[in-house]
């Protein structure tokens, strides 16, 4: 999952204004040669996609290793990084709940519904969550979602481009426009040649220069301040999240999480059930303390610059004023890295739903697996460049990104977890679930302002009127 923050570009172009113009080309000069990485190494990957199975579920191969990079590479996005770290600059330690829900949701994933939901994808030879929503309730429930998901990932992929396109006109000055359709590019090009097999290659390496980069920033920050002792007056001056807080975050993120048909279509792509339980395992270790750099950077960031006017300037305020030049390189690729495999892992929702969910159930049903690998490639395309014109004409859509994932999960919880362990809901009792959540988590963000009802916060509410209604006899 991404959880979508880039750059706010005027204001990150500030602190980057008046850099050395070389260190300003060794900038552009890396990520181009860091992209051209990604597209050859994907484009090679790709000679061994030779059927729609390889493409969409990696001809179900994936061991534990390869899975858990590709659940790391989607799962630490851009909000992991940029986001994650301006709310460490605002709370502290507390920041690491944002992405540590991610890491809680998968360790239930991978110790509850992942093993259980492939054996029956590997038996009933399933590509999407589209093919189970269809095996247990109907077409009409599965279309629904399809629907739900097509808009969702649209505006999520937009999201990731528009925090490209900052990093891009940060670093060379390149206008929004033409740095939202480098990403498209870049991204286009590696995943429409070898859909999940050649992304959960490139991910290895994107998730490597991520690790690398924060991993070594913690430290080097740490010494350029004094140590953690000198860091020991912010923590403790720092906002406190407060048991709220913490339960906001549990409750969009942890469900999110449990049944992302982003993810679960990654997990269908493993070789058997053992992978699955290790590769997702593993991916939630490596959230779990993942989530502690981000929170820290930020810290470190307020304890030397505490007058920032937008608190996700703390990481490029870091990368650019605190740590040497070279460290301050790799955390930027660690960060396009971040956001260039979040949008890989939109583009494997978007192109998988319309050319199984779409072209294969409802336009071709007789379609060849030839006729629905070339259709998952061309829906990649055409997922993308709607996502780029998406970007180009929206100045920010942060808020709606939240929106549309936190609806995706009201509207799949309930059914995706009661369907899998019982046989008593119906579809039509499923499509009633699935509307109720959404209207009631929208009616009660829009009549309490998104605040919920005393520590619930409205997604929440709509997953528990989901699972009311999908029990209630």
């Amino acid at each position: 999952m991404s959880k979508g923050h880039g750059f706010p570009a005027l204001a990150a172009h500030h602190y980057f204004h008046g850099r050395e113009v070389n260190l300003q080309l060794a900038q552009l000069a890396a990520l181009i040669a860091y992209s051209g990485l990604f597209i050859a190494f994907g484009l090679y990957i790709s000679r061994r996609v030779k059927k729609a199975d390889d493409f969409l579920v990696a001809g179900r191969s994936l061991g534990p290793g390869l899975l858990a990079a590709t659940f790391l590479a989607a799962n630490i996005g851009a909000g992991s990084t940029v986001g994650a770290a301006g709310l460490g600059y605002a709370y502290g330690l507390g920041a690491w709940w944002w992405v540590g829900s991610a890491g809680i949701g998968s360790l239930i994933l991978a110790n509850t519904v992942g093993p259980k939901i492939w054996a029956l994808a590997a038996k009933n030879g399933w590509r999407t969550v589209g093919d189970y929503l269809d095996y247990r309730y109907s077409r009409s429930v599965r279309g629904l979602i399809a629907v739900l998901l097509w808009a969702g990932t649209l505006m999520i992929l937009a999201g990731q481009l528009i925090a490209i396109s900052q990093i891009l006109e940060v670093v060379a000055g390149v206008p929004k426009w033409q740095g939202c359709i480098i990403g498209g590019v870049v991204v286009t090009t590696y995943f429409s040649a070898g859909g999940l097999l050649a992304s959960a290659w490139v991910n290895v390496i994107q998730l490597t220069v991520k690790f690398a980069g924060f991993l070594l920033a913690v430290p080097v920050g740490l010494r350029a301040i004094g140590g953690w002792s000198a860091l020991q007056p912010t923590l403790a001056a720092s906002q406190k999240l407060g048991i709220e807080g913490v339960l906001y975050y549990v409750a969009i993120l942890v469900p999110s999480f449990i049944i992302s048909p982003g993810l679960i279509q990654k997990l269908y792509g493993g070789r058997d059930q053992a992978a699955v339980r290790k590769g997702i395992n593993w991916n939630a270790a490596g959230l779990l303390m993942f989530a502690f750099a981000p929170a820290i950077l930020g810290a470190i960031a307020h304890s030397q610059y505490p007058d920032l006017a937008n608190r996700e300037l703390a990481l490029p305020t870091l990368m650019t004023k605190l740590l040497p030049g070279w460290l301050g390189l790799l955390t930027l690729a660690a960060v396009f890295s971040a956001e260039i495999s979040a949008c890989d892992a939109i583009l494997l929702m978007l192109s998988s739903s319309l050319s199984i969910d779409l072209y294969e159930t409802f336009l071709r049903p007789a379609a060849s697996e030839r006729d629905i690998l070339l259709a998952g490639r061309i829906a990649a395309v055409l997922g993308a460049l709607m996502g780029v014109l998406l970007a180009i004409e929206l100045p920010s859509i942060i808020a709606a990104l939240q929106i549309f994932y936190t609806l995706m999960a009201v509207a799949l919880f309930a059914p995706l977890l009661v369907g899998l362990y019982s046989r008593r809901p119906t579809a039509r009792r499923a499509m009633v679930t699935i509307i109720a959540s959404v209207i009631v988590t929208l009616f009660t963000h829009f009549m309490t302002g998104g605040a919920g009802i005393w520590v619930l916060p409205p997604s929440l509410i709509g997953i528990a009127a989901g699972f009311v209604i999908m029990i209630t006899p």
